[in-house]
């Protein structure tokens, strides 16, 4: 676990508290949705509304998009050659077909056809319905240091938050949670701040991950293709980085656990290839649709990322980790709970494999943490890589006498 790139910044650790595992809430429901979009406010392929229109035709409950270091807020127009150049070859006439022409504003600019693509103030009406369907404003904030890139979404933001510079990959993503922070604070509203894909561009390795205690949550599973996932063989693929983050937290800084979110990343809407909608999710047990309660669970670990398995109910506590699986036709599942015992060498080791529909893992107390993988025996419906199963990844515990 030697680090590739290390950091002079001191780490600044989180109160102890947050180490305690909070056990999911009784109260709430599951709410699908995802936290990572893209439309041709940057550099996806489709208008905001043919977008948001995927998602609330297939039932997710919630959707945030997430453009790069912008938000729909202000006039933009964009021309149709550009769009035709990403691939929407027919986007503006299915866009018309969906929505009218009335609601499509086009001009002409020396010759050249240009859209207007709408604000979020302007479309969320087509779409939000009180605890049925919530658009969350939001923003990937993009940065880098030097090749390495550093994409950390914000989720229920006022307005764009600006992209930060430092002195390290450590650096950029502490100063960028820090302007989270103080937008939050300027607004009087929660904001969730998650780290995109760290193996994109071998961006961002498992140790630098861990310094930076101050941030809770990252992508464990990003329906991208180009995210390296499973790794290569000199780095770890990416749910093998959630263990090694958690064993240099817990074990050397003493932080916090780190949560692992799906999404998708989605940015091609119009063929099969690229990064398309649909493989990646997060469900979250909230109490009401609101972009608060919905930060207020997250926050909790009362939620789990999917790739295509559904759980009925998941409860977590410093005692026990319980699943029950929604069985589908034709399906197996194995459950493997995963974590790193205290003293031990071998990170995120497989503590117990169970198949069925209901596996418990009891903690014994000597694991620095313990955190479940659900896998099926089907493949997703539109798979990133070949050899790809269905799976859920559900939030790790501690011990209560960590």
């Amino acid at each position: 676990m030697k680090a590739t790139r290390r950091s002079s910044l001191t780490v600044r650790l989180l109160p102890m508290l947050l180490l305690v595992a909070c056990q999911t809430s009784d109260q709430g429901r599951w709410y699908k949705g995802n936290l990572h979009t893209h439309t041709l406010w940057s550099d996806g392929n489709h208008f905001p509304e043919m977008v948001v229109d995927w998602y609330a035709s297939r039932g997710y409950d919630f959707l945030a998009l997430t453009d790069h270091n912008i938000v729909a807020d202000h006039e933009k127009w964009i021309g149709n050659d550009q769009v035709i150049s990403r691939g929407g070859r027919t986007a503006l006439a299915d866009y018309r077909a969906r929505f009218g022409t009335d609601w499509v504003q086009t001009r002409d600019v020396e010759g050249k056809l240009q859209v207007r693509l709408k604000t979020l103030g302007e479309f969320r009406p087509l779409f939000e319905r009180p605890g049925q369907f919530l658009l969350i404003q939001a923003e990937e904030i993009t940065s880098a240091f030097e090749k390495h890139p550093i994409h950390i979404n914000a989720s229920n933001v006022a307005s764009a938050i600006a992209a930060q510079k430092g002195t390290s990959v450590e650096d950029v993503i502490r100063k960028t949670l820090i302007a989270v922070q103080h937008h939050a604070e300027e607004h009087h509203q929660p904001v969730l701040a998650h780290l995109n894909h760290p193996n994109f561009g071998w961006g961002v390795t498992a140790e630098e991950l861990a310094a930076v205690v101050e941030e809770r949550f990252f992508e464990v599973y990003n329906g991208h293709p180009s995210v390296n996932h499973l790794g290569d063989k000199d780095r770890p693929g990416v749910e093998h980085m959630w263990d090694i983050a958690n064993t240099i937290r817990l074990r050397d800084l003493h932080g916090p656990v780190l949560y692992g979110l799906g999404t998708d990343e989605s940015h091609n809407y119009h063929n099969a290839d690229g990064s398309t909608p649909g493989r990646g999710w997060v469900m979250v047990k909230a109490r009401e649709l609101t972009a608060a309660a919905l930060i207020e669970a997250i926050e909790r670990g009362d939620f789990y990322a999917s790739s295509g398995v559904v759980l009925d109910d998941v409860r977590r506590s410093s005692q026990e980790l319980a699943i029950d699986i929604h069985p589908v036709e034709g399906a197996t599942y194995v459950t493997e709970f995963l974590g790193t015992r205290q003293g031990s060498d071998h990170v995120g080791e497989v503590l117990a494999r169970v198949e069925g529909l209901q596996p418990r893992y009891q903690l014994r107390g000597e694991e620095l943490f313990v955190r479940a993988t659900v896998t099926s025996s089907l493949a997703p419906e539109n798979p990133v890589f070949a050899g790809q199963f269905r799976q859920a990844w559900v939030q790790p515990v501690v011990p209560s006498m960590h």
